[in-house]
């Protein structure tokens, strides 16, 4: 279990922050995003009470029937809006030959748990923030879905995705300051993304076995990925070093990754972490305890993709231009990559979000 480092937004969103502090909390970031592609922040504007009302309102969606479930899903839509059922998404690791071999590579006490099909859990995507009037990318900006029997479904998924949104743009800041490029470097470009609230909702009671993979080894197509604290551990990084850890999430923290669209703006300095869900140990305790206390055995992640523009193009940017990788990220339009990428792990024309 690795103990990442902590970084309070409240001290850099703080008027009364000296210069120097704010410096180091940056550089923090910056640091803590390349050495292990994840990072801990604690964000006064998102307490645990709104996460655990998200967490509340999705395990009562996720228990409802499967044919209830279904009448949400949009495969016209790639699976963009609404919900995505067990079963469909494909993690990369069972597609990409390279990442096979790359896996084949490792330690094994590295290695990570090679899933034997489609992952075993549902995920509902939920469109967050302003969309462009004029986009060559339609489909990756469709309406929502609201499921019947929510009152309070807009406002639930609006309000919690809106505090994960605004914690990800002080964090794309602070990590501009860090890497040395223009405060606004990020965030200008991801003004109108294709962002995504996108909870997981995995079946503890049929799938509660030690080793089973909810999502396979993996890296994030987007720019930033955050998460509250799920009910249920089962979550391991990959560190730049290869090594393997299973990451906890205080209390009233958020979890934070880096995705491959930040990759592509760093020109590979801040690599895409990789990582994967699965039942642990400590999976096992926890699900021992929900029965214990009567609490619901689906584990919610509330998972939010943070996207750069859709039309905006994606290239190093600054001194990360000068670099001796740069060359392996030619400027690409941010839509295609996703298309690109979402076509990559297709399985039967079923397409998945990272």
């Amino acid at each position: 279990m690795m103990d990442l480092p902590v970084v309070d937004l409240g001290a850099y969103l703080s008027a009364s922050s000296q210069p120097e502090e704010l410096t180091a909390l940056c550089a923090a970031v910056s640091r803590s995003l390349k050495e292990t592609g994840a990072l801990l922040v604690k964000d006064p504007r998102c307490s645990a009470e709104d996460n655990d009302r998200f967490l509340d309102m999705m395990e009562r969606y996720f228990e409802r029937s499967d044919e209830f479930k279904r009448l949400q899903e949009r495969a016209n839509l790639h699976y963009q809006v609404g919900v995505t059922p067990e079963g469909v998404e494909v993690p990369r690791s069972l597609v990409d030959e390279k990442l096979q071999e790359k896996i084949r590579m490792m330690p094994e006490e590295f290695q990570p748990s090679i899933p034997r099909g489609p992952d075993p859990k549902w995920r509902y995507m939920w469109r967050v923030g302003p969309r462009p009037e004029n986009t060559l990318f339609k489909e990756l900006n469709s309406e929502p879905v609201i499921p019947e029997g929510f009152p309070e479904w807009k406002e639930t998924m609006d309000s919690w995705g809106y505090k994960m949104i605004s914690a990800i743009e002080v964090v794309a800041e602070m990590a501009a300051i860090g890497f040395g490029l223009p405060k606004d470097a990020f965030t200008s470009l991801m003004k109108q993304g294709p962002h995504l609230l996108a909870p997981t909702g995995s079946d503890l009671q049929r799938h509660g076995q030690e080793g089973t993979v909810f999502a396979g080894y993996h890296y994030d197509l987007n720019f930033l990925t955050i998460h509250g604290r799920s009910r249920f551990p089962g979550l391991n990084i990959w560190l730049r070093s290869g090594e393997k850890v299973a990451v906890k999430v205080p209390v009233g923290c958020l979890l934070i990754q880096s995705g491959k669209q930040l990759e592509w703006l760093t020109g590979g300095d801040c690599l895409a972490g990789m990582h994967e869900v699965i039942v642990t140990r400590g999976t096992l305790d926890a699900i021992a305890l929900a029965r214990q206390q009567n609490r619901s055995l689906w584990r919610v992640s509330s998972t939010l993709f943070a996207h750069i523009a859709s039309d905006a193009v994606l290239k190093p940017l600054g001194h990360f231009a000068e670099t001796a990788d740069a060359s392996k990220y030619p400027p690409t339009v941010a839509g295609e990559f996703v298309e690109q990428e979402l076509s990559a792990i297709n399985l039967k024309g079923k397409k998945s979000e990272s």
